[in-house]
């Protein structure tokens, strides 16, 4: 089953350009004769398959980026963690909601699901709630490696990646994996990675980051894996688009935002 994928965004928490900066590559993310793909927003993916949308991750960009790809509905939502660059714009699945029917499924391990409901105890709450909360229901997610939750006739596999101090979740669907915010992956994970077409994982920067991926290491992830194609995302104002991408290898690119890939998710 062919699958569409496109990157919402593919910066880091803070985006860029980076509130503040006037570094040559936050000025040629805006500038009129920049390069557009240095403009990057909070990181998150769509995925368009067997007439059905689902998303990874709703950062606090989701809004904008959605408006940008007109995306008109969504019928699931996947979540890796519960920092605020991946979560915040739960909210704007209200209007999104109203379109599914029943409630629109949101996945999630039980540590990120239970921040989300934390956080939008409003939409969650059973007694005096508002009547245009968002319609979802929260699915806990297996923290088994390579647990699969079956979605509209995808599988889509937790891949433990190591964030920091804490695990989170990566997820393989098909031919294709999606690892953002990893700073190591753990060897139970690499079993789990074969035989790709499509990696998707974290390079910040180029020099190391205690929660994140750098490029160098992120080149070696992508050696060791060996997927047929590589692309780097959450990356910040550090690496400029067309520059640093002239330094890999055919195989591996950055992503941007909009960038669309087609591949076999079943």
């Amino acid at each position: 089953m062919q699958a569409t994928l496109t990157f919402l965004g593919s910066g880091t928490s803070m985006g860029v350009p980076t509130l503040g900066c006037d570094c040559a590559v936050c000025r040629s993310a805006v500038a009129p004769d920049g390069d557009p793909r240095n403009r990057r927003t909070r990181p998150s993916i769509r995925l368009a398959y067997n007439d059905h949308i689902v998303l990874i991750d709703t950062g606090p960009d989701f809004h904008a980026q959605a408006v940008r790809e007109n995306i008109r509905r969504v019928d699931a939502v996947l979540y890796t963690h519960g920092h605020a660059d991946h979560v915040m714009g739960f909210d704007d699945l209200r209007p999104l909601s109203f379109c599914v029917k029943g409630n629109l499924p949101i996945y999630a391990d039980d540590i990120t699901a239970s921040a989300i409901e934390r956080i939008f105890a409003y939409t969650f709450r059973t007694e005096d709630r508002y009547p245009t909360s968002a319609r979802v229901e929260i699915h806990r997610i297996d923290n088994t490696p390579g647990a699969g939750v079956d979605i509209f006739g995808a599988t889509f596999r937790r891949i433990p990646v190591t964030h920091g101090i804490q695990q989170i979740t990566g997820y393989r669907f098909g031919s294709a994996a999606y690892l953002t915010d990893m700073s190591d992956l753990p060897e139970e994970s690499v079993p789990l990675l074969q035989d790709l077409d499509i990696l998707i994982l974290d390079a910040l920067r180029r020099d190391p980051h205690f929660s994140h991926s750098h490029l160098d290491k992120s080149i070696a992830f992508v050696e060791k894996l060996k997927p047929r194609r590589a692309y780097f995302t959450h990356m910040s104002h550090d690496l400029d688009h067309a520059a640093t991408e002239a330094t890999l290898p055919p195989h591996i690119r950055l992503a941007y935002d909009g960038l669309q890939l087609q591949f076999e998710i079943a």
